[in-house]
């Protein structure tokens, strides 16, 4: 439901933008649904929204960059809504040829893919590193980091996805629900895991237990630490200056994030619900 809340206004070190669109994400309907209350407690009314794009309308003492009129894009907290405060750290400027409403799918999948990969996971050149959930958003950029950095890169999809995950640059795929392929899976140096539960489960005897390490967006899995495996559960935190490099491969088309659909702002509830089903493609608010 929409109601109407004071404006923001940006403090030392921030910057307000006037959000052009905001993007849905899992954890806006885990908090809805109440599945993090226990240590996410939200107080009524909320706001939900981890990024936006935008166009600055104001900043705060100290800040020089971005100046008002800059097209942005961020990771944020409160991003459903007409204005956004948020650090300056949290923005990065609109690439050329990268749409400003299109631009809201991307600051934290871009984010949170490349820092399960360079943080979490520690991928190195040459190592084997199987990417599970590969054609969601986050699976999409942490294949096209693990390439970057040299790694040899398995692309973990559901059977059905298989055709699509073809297309991401991998060096090979495999179906995740079909045992038999996973048993082909060679030894792993790194899971970089983005769906946890069961599939999880399933491949974590196939990571080294002589210096293999898991990455996860889902927490930690359960036996990993027991085995002798490195974990490392990430919290994506914002950096302005990745951003706005990967934002910059999207815009040249070297890394795709796949919009599903665009609802107003009004319709917020009908997007929340088209989101939560899952899919390939990012849903987003527009202003």
């Amino acid at each position: 439901m929409l109601r109407d809340v004071p404006e923001p206004s940006p403090g030392p070190g921030e910057v307000k933008v006037r959000v052009a669109a905001a993007s849905l994400n899992p954890i806006d309907w885990k908090l809805r649904s109440g599945a993090y209350q226990a240590y996410m407690p939200l107080e009524l009314p909320v706001i939900f929204g981890r990024d936006v794009s935008g166009e600055v309308v104001a900043v705060g003492a100290d800040v020089t960059a971005p100046r008002i009129g800059a097209r942005v894009l961020g990771r944020v907290n409160h991003g459903h809504a007409e204005f956004v405060v948020a650090p300056v750290d949290a923005w990065a400027e609109l690439p050329a040829g990268l749409d400003l409403v299109d631009a809201a799918a991307l600051p934290l999948v871009l984010l949170t893919g490349a820092q399960l990969i360079e943080e979490a996971a520690d991928v190195r050149a040459d190592d084997t590193v199987l990417v599970t959930g590969a054609t969601g958003a986050v699976g999409r950029v942490a294949v096209f980091v693990a390439k970057a950095r040299g790694a040899k890169v398995i692309a973990g999809v559901r059977g059905k996805h298989a055709a699509l995950a073809a297309t991401l640059g991998a060096d090979a795929i495999v179906a995740l629900d079909d045992d038999r392929a996973l048993e082909a899976l060679p030894a792993l140096d790194v899971l970089a895991d983005t769906v946890g539960g069961p599939t999880t489960q399933k491949v974590l005897a196939k990571v080294k237990t002589d210096g293999g390490r898991i990455g996860s967006i889902v927490g930690e899995p359960a036996g990993a630490k027991e085995r002798g495996l490195v974990v490392r559960a990430l919290m994506t935190h914002s950096d302005a200056s990745r951003l706005a490099t990967l934002a910059a491969d999207v815009a040249a088309g070297r890394l795709v994030i796949p919009i599903e659909r665009r609802f107003p702002l009004a319709q917020a509830a009908q997007a929340h619900e088209l989101a939560e089903k899952g899919g390939v493609g990012k849903v987003l608010l527009t202003l």
